[in-house]
Formats: structure tokens, C-alpha cells, sequence
């Protein structure tokens, strides 16, 4: 059974940067097609920022959500079966817990095709 353990967030001004973590363990990463980081904001639906599809586990592409391209990049390390999140220029509005996620739908910034998910980590962006 695949876990996913989130860590990297907590108090950032804004302009500033975070890089969140995701380990995997009980599989490996490069098994799924997909590999995600989500956000919910209190009172809002969980939505999707950042997608990483392989279907080897290799090489692959990159799925953004909108609000994020340019700042916010997922890059993967199959040797240390993790997964990152490189958040740049943060601003207020990013504010949320940051959850990632594994599934077998490549490209897909949906949760309700992602199986797998961790428990998240806190994000606050706040002068």
C-alpha cells in the first residue's frame, strides 16, 4: 500500500519561496502515471496546481494549473522516491494545506482521479 508523507510548508512573506516534500513509501513513485500536488483553502475545494505523468517512470511531462504557471514547479526523484513542489513568488491568495497524490490518470489536475493521497501540509503566505 503506497503512503505519501508531505513536508516543506509553514510561514513565508509573500514573494518568497517554499519547496514542499513528498516521500512515498510501501511502493515506488515510478509504478503510477501520475503524480500530483493539490491545495485546499479553508471554506474552498481541494483543486490541482501541479501534475508530473510518466509512463515509464522516466522521462515525462508537466501539468500546471493556471494560477500557478511561472512560479510553481513538480519535479520528481525516482532514486529517493519523492516528489517536490517549487514554489516561487508566493502571494497571499497560495495560502492553503498542499496535499499530493498518486494515480493512474496521466495529465490529470483532478482529485477524483487520484487514488492515493497524503495528509498535507500547512502553506501560509503572510507579511
Amino acid at each position: 500500500q503506497l503512503q505519501l508523507v508531505e513536508s516543506g510548508g509553514g510561514l513565508v512573506q509573500p514573494g518568497g519561496s517554499l519547496r514542499l516534500s513528498c516521500v512515498a513509501s510501501g511502493a515506488t513513485l515510478d509504478f503510477y502515471f501520475a503524480i500530483a500536488w493539490f491545495r485546499q483553502a479553508p471554506g474552498k475545494e481541494r483543486e490541482g496546481v501541479s501534475c508530473f505523468s510518466s509512463s515509464d517512470g522516466s522521462d515525462g511531462y508537466t501539468t500546471d494549473a493556471d494560477s500557478v504557471k511561472g512560479r510553481f514547479t513538480i519535479s520528481r526523484d525516482n532514486a529517493k522516491n519523492t516528489v517536490y513542489l517549487q514554489m516561487n513568488s508566493l502571494i497571499p491568495e497560495d495560502t492553503a494545506v498542499y496535499y499530493c497524490a498518486a494515480g493512474f490518470t496521466a495529465g490529470s489536475l483532478y482529485p477524483h482521479d487520484y487514488d492515493y493521497w497524503g495528509r498535507g501540509t500547512q502553506v501560509t503566505v503572510s507579511s
